[in-house]
């Protein structure tokens, strides 16, 4: 990667994250830190606001904007995979949200690009079994729930069928077994469970912020995962 595509990648990153550390920089472009503290400070030179917090990382100042990202053609095909994957396994407020997404990157290509992304488009298919609909709704409301540290109110079926409304606090999601699974610390058993998202029969936000100060970190929960990774 030559140095113009890396200062535009470094710039791109920054956009992505609230923070970003020189040693997140250094590992993803395969640079010295003394690389990154010369990359950053000639993005600085160019006009971008740029600022410094010790320990978070460097960062764009609030209200500056930058105009569009453009994508390579093989940026917008790796989209399309992603979609069709999308579509196979996750639920309708991500297929949703999905589709809107991709749409605003489809509007910033070339048009050469976007007849190329519509030959590919209809000559990529995913096939999955009968069985395996996610027809529920479920997932959005709870990855907003996990970002915002919010309870969720559930209506629960577990595998006997006996139903149970339970209050928890969401650490994450994991897909295991061909199935999304809510990670979440539950207030009527004071420990963590697992609540298959097909079993929940419905969702809403409690409008509590999370009552337990720490909670174990959803990579430390895998730990636990009777799949054989």
């Amino acid at each position: 990667m030559n140095r113009i595509d890396r200062l535009f990648g470094i710039l791109t990153l920054l956009q992505s994250r609230k923070f970003v550390t020189a040693e997140t920089i250094a590992e993803k472009f395969g640079i010295s830190i003394r690389t990154v503290y010369r990359d950053i400070k000639a993005i600085g030179e160019s006009g971008v606001p740029l600022c410094f917090e010790p320990h978070k990382g460097y960062c764009i100042l609030p209200g500056y904007f930058l105009p569009p990202v453009s994508f390579s053609s093989e940026e917008a095909n790796a989209l399309l995979i992603v979609e069709s994957i999308v579509q196979g396994f996750s639920d309708k407020s991500i297929k949703k949200h999905y589709s809107s997404a991709l749409g605003k990157v489809k509007a910033v290509l070339k048009n050469t690009q976007k007849e190329q992304v519509e030959q590919l488009q209809n000559n990529i298919m995913w096939q999955l079994p009968s069985c395996f609909v996610n027809d529920y709704e479920h997932l959005s409301l709870i990855q907003n729930a996990v970002a915002s540290k919010s309870a969720l109110l559930l209506e629960y079926m577990n595998r006997e069928e006996i139903s149970s409304r339970r209050e928890v606090e969401p650490i994450g999601l994991i897909f295991y077994a061909m199935n999304w699974h809510l990670i979440a610390w539950c207030h009527k058993r004071h420990d963590y469970r697992d609540f298959r998202v097909s079993r929940i029969r419905s969702i809403k936000l409690s409008g509590h912020t999370f009552e337990k100060a720490e909670h174990m970190s959803l990579s430390e929960y895998m730990k636990q995962v009777p799949v054989d990774y």
